[in-house]
């Protein structure tokens, strides 16, 4: 399976962000056993590298990518720490360059169908359309019909609740943020278990929502 399939297979990943080199890996794995097969640490995270590195060292299995990389300097300094894909939150062509030299995927960020298609054309394997919340899951549904082609991934504003609407609508991967991780909320024990717990319970509710569709095409 090439990075790219196992980003779509993830289906949620969590954005990480202002995380430290003591409680990523505790993060991470809190996470991992909780279902989620990908993570995003975002780009202007001091040490980011060592935090990138740590985790693909220390958790086998785990998808790592990198957020909010906004030129292509960024990218290949996070793609030689060991990120699996890039993220970006505009469309940016030396990023996506970059990405595409050394063979890992890349979703950047746009909201236009005129930047969606100049992400796809520029050779963006997903386009993030973010903030997501400030247009609604009708977006992306309205978005798909006449660009089928594009990849979605939506983030900004996504939570538990609704997170199935942006699913339905055509999203491929959602992406959530603070509603699923707040680092400096995080020290105890106790901590890392909620929210070990809570990534199971966005597991659990994508994966029934899988399942309903599967079951509603096969008997169609």
């Amino acid at each position: 399976m090439t990075s790219l399939q196992k980003v779509q297979e993830a289906k949620i990943i969590p954005v990480i962000r202002k995380a430290n080199n003591t409680n990523i890996i505790p993060i991470a794995q809190s996470l991992f056993e909780g279902g989620i097969k990908a993570i995003e640490i975002t780009a202007e995270t001091p040490e980011v590298e060592k935090l990138i590195r740590n985790v693909r060292d220390n958790i086998e299995g785990l998808l790592v990518g990198a957020g909010t990389v906004l030129d292509g300097e960024t990218a290949r300094a996070v793609i030689m720490a060991g990120a699996q894909f890039i993220v970006s939150p505009t469309v940016n062509v030396s990023t996506v360059k970059i990405a595409n030299r050394y063979g890992v995927p890349c979703i950047m960020g746009a909201m236009t169908p005129t930047e969606m298609v100049t992400a796809y054309d520029a050779g963006a394997d997903m386009v993030k359309v973010f903030p997501a919340n400030s247009m609604g899951p009708g977006y992306l549904k309205n978005i798909l019909g006449p660009l089928p082609q594009i990849q979605i991934m939506a983030t900004g504003g996504i939570d538990k609740e609704n997170m199935l609407d942006y699913f339905n609508a055509g999203a491929k991967v959602v992406g959530i943020g603070s509603q699923l991780v707040k680092p400096d909320q995080l020290s105890t024990k106790e901590d890392f278990e909620s929210l070990k717990e809570l990534a199971r319970q966005y597991v659990d509710k994508a994966e029934s929502n899988k399942s309903r569709i599967f079951e509603s095409e096969f008997t169609k």
